[in-house]
């Protein structure tokens, strides 16, 4: 038997288990935010796990090789806004929630704005994420397409089986228990693919990098950095699987441990992977590594000429990221179709949403559209529109009900055909374009229903 299929089938045993250990969840408080009972630890590496997924070790490994260290500077831009809001709005979120029982994200709307306002953010929400949920699973099947002697259609529905069994069955709890051992062999593995990586790299070869190794560089533009970053950057305010986990610790003292810790582990693995791939493409001027052209195709090449226990163990560090990122958005997202869209009390439309939108999620993915990190950002950028509605819950009296639709559906409409057409008008990035004319709407429909 495949020694990859063979550890595939332990992990899928091993997170079966603890997703039937974790069943029983009868409200929707329990099933899709844990009762708001989760320690600082856990917390802190589901907010890993979520977060940090394929984007990583596939994509940003990638990236890395084929643009240089401005691969670095994007992640850490994000890194900083991400703790920058969780330490100033996270705390302000967990009150709100706690105290209006609010446990889907985009439910903390509705006191300000209005249902209707809550719906369309929800229904937004599930569009810009069918992307962002398939490049895990795309991640994952192109490692076991490479590495496993299996087809990528068929590690697309291995994959999305288990995600799907494993939400359906265990909730947040078996979701944030899986998230706290995959995160853990993450980044232990990271810290062993880098080890690996570096004891082959001749560093006086580090100048064959030329301008990769500095930002602005003809890859590294500033429109392209900030087509990136801007959307990376809001992050932890616009996309609702992040959102929600500042609504899941048990205390105040549980969430700031949970964004210290986070942190830590976001410093280390960004530095982590980043240097990965540029090392990866040291050793490509070298000869020591194959010139690849499809950049998403690095780490699935590294992982084939490495020795086997290494590229099986680093191969399920990748699978485990996916996964968990996955569950956690297909919950979240179940969680606001079952309270905000049908307005259920209960939890089954919520477990029917598990299973059809995975179905989606890798029907999209089969597509293959685009590559990991661009559709990570696509998602992002479209969710930007979000914003001025969770800033005006802290920072304005501004607006009801029509400013929070129309604030959602002009940032999402202008976000979508800007990219579709792939028109940047004066050169502005689109990014920047969907959050002007999303804050513009947010001020003006605002100032007049305020009258």
């Amino acid at each position: 038997m495949n020694n990859m299929l063979l550890i595939i089938g332990i992990y899928a045993i091993i997170g079966t288990v603890i997703a039937l250990y974790s069943r029983g969840a009868k409200t929707q408080e329990s099933f899709f935010i844990g009762d708001r009972s989760i320690g600082g630890v856990v917390s802190a590496l589901t907010y890993a796990s979520t977060t940090f997924s394929a984007f990583m070790m596939v994509g940003l490994v990638g990236l890395a090789y084929a643009t240089g260290v401005g691969a670095l500077g994007f992640e850490l831009v994000y890194l900083v806004g991400t703790l920058f809001f969780l330490s100033f709005y996270g705390p302000r979120v967990w009150k709100i929630a706690k105290e209006r029982n609010v446990v889907s994200p985009s439910g903390i709307l509705e006191h300000r704005y209005g249902l209707k306002t809550v719906k369309t953010a929800a229904i937004i929400s599930l569009i810009a994420l069918v992307p962002y949920t398939s490049v895990q699973l795309t991640g994952v099947a192109l490692i076991l397409e490479q590495n496993a002697s299996i087809t990528y259609s068929t590690g697309i529905i291995i994959i999305g089986l288990l995600v799907a069994l494993w939400t359906f069955l265990g909730g947040l709890r078996g979701v944030a228990l899986t998230d706290s051992i995959q995160g853990i062999l993450m980044i232990s593995l990271s810290i062993i693919t880098l080890a690996w990586v570096t004891a082959r790299v001749d560093f006086s070869a580090i100048s064959s990098l030329g301008q990769a190794m500095y930002v602005p560089n003809p890859v590294w533009t500033p429109k392209f950095f900030l087509s990136l970053t801007i959307p990376w950057f809001f992050f932890a305010l616009t996309n609702p699987q992040v959102f929600q986990r500042m609504f899941i610790s048990k205390d105040l003292a549980s969430l700031r441990k949970m964004i210290v810790y986070f942190g830590l582990f976001g410093l280390f693995y960004t530095v982590i992977v980043t240097l990965i791939g540029i090392q990866l493409r040291i050793l490509t001027f070298e000869g020591l590594f194959p010139l690849v052209e499809y950049r998403d195709n690095v780490t699935p090449i590294l992982l084939s000429i490495m020795p086997e226990w290494i590229s099986l163990l680093v191969a399920l560090s990748i699978i485990a990221a996916s996964v968990s990122t996955a569950n956690s958005i297909v919950l979240t997202l179940s969680s606001m179709v079952s309270k905000d869209i049908v307005k259920e009390k209960g939890i089954l439309y919520g477990k029917i949403t598990i299973v059809l939108l995975t179905l989606v999620i890798s029907l999209f993915a089969v597509r293959k559209v685009s590559y990991i990190v661009e559709l990570s950002v696509l998602s992002s950028t479209i969710l930007l529109c979000l914003l001025p509605l969770i800033f005006g819950l802290f920072h304005s009296e501004l607006g009801k009900d029509l400013t929070g639709i129309l604030t959602i559906l002009s940032g999402f409409f202008v976000s979508i055909a800007l990219t579709f057409l792939n028109l940047t008008p004066l050169g502005i990035p689109i990014p920047i374009i969907t959050l002007a004319v999303s804050f513009s709407t947010f001020l003006i429909v605002g100032k007049i229903e305020s009258k």
